[in-house]
């Protein structure tokens, strides 16, 4: 038997083929457009949100997406995640996550809720930016090893399409230049204030002046302009990188003396700090809040006291959009002896914006099934689309795109056709028969 080697990037995963909602200009659903099938007056909901979530005027509100299982709920959320863009932060829990022994809930929950706002941070720096033009180091004898040279200092001259400038650099320069394996010919800026030195690229006239074929340096124009100029830079960072970056620079002497671990909990006053950081950053114009989203899976998983820690960080100051989403329907809330909808208080209920999802009619059931089918390469006749869509209503879609994979292997990877899809619908059983199976073996069975 031949074992092939798999690669990550190969492997498909759920919702793989999400790409967004699938709207129109106007914010009207396409039936079938960016991976995303039927649900039209959910995804037209979600559209609204997305929307308002752009214009800055949902802050600090929630959203429950209710379904029966396989409705497309996850989806309908990571379509909300990409027609945000790659820029707003999306992390994605289940409620099952939070019951963890290391960390109390609440911290849990807090580094969770900051890891949903993004702080986009604007710096002027002055950059030293060109064309290595010449590179020449000097070195001294080392200080405790007599037959070791390291460098001591480095001249270099730096050139654009403007300019031609000479810099003599100290040993800690000269050290970056040597590790980073820089050259003539090389285009590198230098931060005058941080004194980092970055090697960006090769420029056009080196590959050609060593006959190169393929360079693995990324190829660039000889920069214009002056060789010091005063650049701009932005990064995204979210409020919970702050936090940890600011929580790791205070260490105390154990740590220093005895190495330091890294800190599960960080306290109220380094949150405090970085708070007031980030709002000076903001008044003085340099930084941007940017509201995330939090999507918590399985919400009916969390207790009244998450619950109402969640009902409390809503109405703060700094707080991300959060989705709740669950298939259960009237329900103990986790905690107490009182049932509720969707197991979830009704303070909290009350203040949410509920989008229904509905089970896939058979049509929409053929265009995901074929959506899914084509995104991993299967073929499959019509025959056998056709009882899979049929075994879809009367199991779930689930099962239905489940059996797609050992289908296809039992067709040797060829074309599948119902006596394929027939084969793997006896050998595996759905919710349904399992509970038949489990009544009829009752009494053979092991129970508490």
């Amino acid at each position: 038997m031949e074992i092939s080697e798999m690669r990550e990037w190969e492997r498909i995963s759920a919702h793989s083929h999400i790409l967004g909602l699938g709207l129109d200009e106007n914010y009207r659903a396409l039936r079938k457009a960016d991976g995303m099938i039927g649900q039209i007056e959910a995804r037209e909901a979600a559209g609204i949100i997305v929307k308002m979530i752009k214009e800055g005027k949902f802050a600090g509100n929630a959203i429950l997406i209710a379904g029966p299982p396989g409705s497309g709920k996850t989806a309908l959320a990571i379509g909300i995640a990409k027609e945000l863009g790659e820029d707003v932060p999306f992390v994605h829990i289940a409620g099952s996550e939070i019951y963890s022994s290391e960390v109390k809930k609440t911290e849990f929950l807090t580094q969770t809720l900051r890891k949903a706002i993004g702080v986009r941070i604007h710096e002027m720096r002055n950059i030293y930016e060109g064309k290595v033009e010449s590179l020449s180091v000097e070195y001294m004898q080392h200080p405790y090893n007599p037959y070791q040279k390291i460098p001591a200092t480095a001249t270099i001259t730096l050139k654009t399409k403007n300019e031609k400038k000479k810099l003599k650099m100290d040993q800690s320069f000269a050290m970056q230049l040597l590790q980073q394996g820089i050259e003539e010919g090389d285009i590198i800026q230098i931060d005058a204030d941080s004194g980092r030195v970055v090697k960006i690229g090769i420029s056009k006239d080196a590959v050609e002046e060593k006959s190169y074929d393929l360079s693995s340096e990324k190829i660039m124009d000889i920069p214009d302009g002056s060789v010091l100029k005063e650049k701009e830079f932005v990064y995204t960072l979210t409020l919970n990188d702050l936090d940890m970056m600011q929580s790791r620079s205070g260490m105390d002497l154990a740590s220093l003396l005895f190495g330091a671990s890294e800190r599960k909990e960080i306290s109220e006053d380094v949150r405090r700090r970085v708070d007031e950081q980030v709002k000076r950053l903001v008044e003085d114009g340099r930084a941007e809040l940017i509201p995330g989203v939090l999507f918590i899976d399985e919400c009916s998983m969390l207790d009244i006291e998450t619950y109402a820690f969640l009902n409390k960080a809503m109405e703060q100051e700094l707080s991300p959009i959060i989705i709740f989403a669950t298939n259960r329907g009237i329900t103990t809330v986790r905690g107490t002896d009182i049932k509720s909808p969707f197991g979830m208080p009704l303070d909290l209920l009350d203040r949410l914006l509920v989008i229904t999802t509905k089970k896939y009619d058979a049509e929409d059931m053929k265009e995901i099934i074929m959506t899914r089918a084509k995104k991993e390469g299967i073929k499959i006749e019509k025959d056998a689309m056709e009882y899979l869509v049929e075994i879809g209503q009367k199991a779930s879609l689930r099962y239905a795109i489940q059996l797609l994979a050992p289908a296809w292997e039992l067709a040797n990877k060829e074309e599948i056709k119902r006596e394929h899809i027939e084969r793997v619908y006896k050998l595996f059983a759905d919710v349904k028969r399992s509970v038949n199976y489990l009544r009829k073996m009752e009494e053979e069975m092991i129970y508490d």
